[in-house]
């Protein structure tokens, strides 16, 4: 929900229609809520350190430090430089999946046939040039609110029926943070249908994280990632 918080806070609030894709840059110790109204299937999502884009999200270090790769409450994103990108500081889903990787044309043609059907990667594609990237950097992604299984053997598959409505997540930036996300179905749902739901943005000014902040001190990797980000600002 919305109504939490406090509209003084708030310095940008936007809906990102089904199919689309939006970027903004976020400054250190604002949150972005990402929100779902009427649920959603997958909301695929890259970032970067707003101040040098050759820092970006790690898929495979945000899971292997955290021995996890599917993101709650209390967890990091973290960068390829053992930075902390975003904390995770509420969040009404189970979790969200590191592994599904993003839709693309090949992708859409399979499931949906032939039209115009809009797909993650071509949205990444279309975003990164505004700020002067392009193919070469985009990285693993990050899948908010698509819920993935693994079976013994590594095989993974979508959880259908995880789509609630309302459901959101916090995201409070822990350095200047370029985000990137692309309001398209996760490659993994099964649905032929192309329906994806609007998802609101709303990015707001929140407190700087105290001594008994969840995040920094879920475990001591995460507590180093602090100390690592916090030395871009001494």
């Amino acid at each position: 929900m919305a109504t939490d918080i406090d509209p003084a806070l708030i310095v940008h609030d936007e809906i990102v229609p089904g199919g689309s894709y939006w970027h903004r840059n976020i400054n250190r110790w604002q949150t972005l809520r990402i929100l779902a109204p009427e649920g959603s299937r997958g909301v695929a999502f890259l970032c970067y350190n707003a101040d040098n884009s050759i820092e970006r999200f790690n898929a495979a270090d945000t899971a292997k430090i955290q021995f996890n790769a599917f993101l709650k409450k209390g967890m990091v994103i973290y960068s390829d430089m053992g930075r902390v990108l975003f904390s995770i500081t509420e969040n009404t889903a189970e979790y969200h999946d590191t592994l599904g990787g993003c839709s693309n044309p090949i992708t859409n043609a399979k499931k949906y046939g032939e039209g115009e059907f809009k797909n993650s990667r071509s949205n990444f594609l279309l975003a990164l040039a505004k700020h002067n990237m392009d193919k070469r950097d985009i990285m693993p992604n990050l899948n908010f609110f698509a819920q993935i299984a693994v079976d013994p053997d590594g095989k993974i598959a979508y959880i259908s029926g995880s789509e609630v409505p309302g459901t959101f997540v916090d995201l409070r930036a822990e350095m200047n943070v370029l985000a990137v996300l692309s309001n398209c179905p996760n490659p993994l749902d099964p649905s032929p249908t192309y329906d994806p739901k609007p998802v609101r943005v709303i990015v707001y000014n929140s407190a700087p994280p105290g001594a008994d902040d969840l995040c920094r001190n879920a475990n001591p990797e995460a507590l180093r990632g602090f100390v690592n980000t916090d030395a871009l600002f001494v």
